[in-house]
């Protein structure tokens, strides 16, 4: 059974969030996660718990995580963009916290782009 969170639960997670976020401002791959409200709606709040807990496990801390609004593809949230030095800028789209871990193992460790889940390329 799901435990229901209280407001001291929230803040914590969020404190918490928000502390691995800004640590990982400075970073030479970003990945960028809608978070309009289309985003949250679709369940971009539950990707970005994902991604941050996988770049954990795996222990990587060469990769910025930020948020953006609504960019007008809101049929195809949850968006994310990989953007790594000298290389495409990569949208995958209808993200669900199950591909997070192909992401980063796939396009962040190893430069290999996840075909399948791609909605737009932005040439560097």
């Amino acid at each position: 059974m799901n435990k229901l969170l209280t407001m001291e639960d929230l803040r914590a997670l969020r404190k918490d969030a928000l502390g691995e976020m800004t640590a990982r401002q400075t970073c030479d791959i970003q990945v960028i996660v809608g978070m309009g409200t289309c985003g949250i709606a679709a369940g971009a709040r539950e990707v970005v718990t994902e991604l941050l807990k996988e770049l954990q496990r795996r222990n990587i801390k060469n990769v910025s995580v930020t948020k953006t609004g609504c960019i007008g593809m809101c049929e195809r949230e949850v968006l994310l963009d990989v953007v790594r030095p000298n290389e495409d800028r990569v949208t995958y789209g209808r993200v669900v916290p199950r591909d997070v871990s192909r992401i980063v193992g796939e396009h962040i460790v190893n430069g290999r782009v996840v075909e399948g889940l791609v909605v737009g390329r932005i040439t560097s």
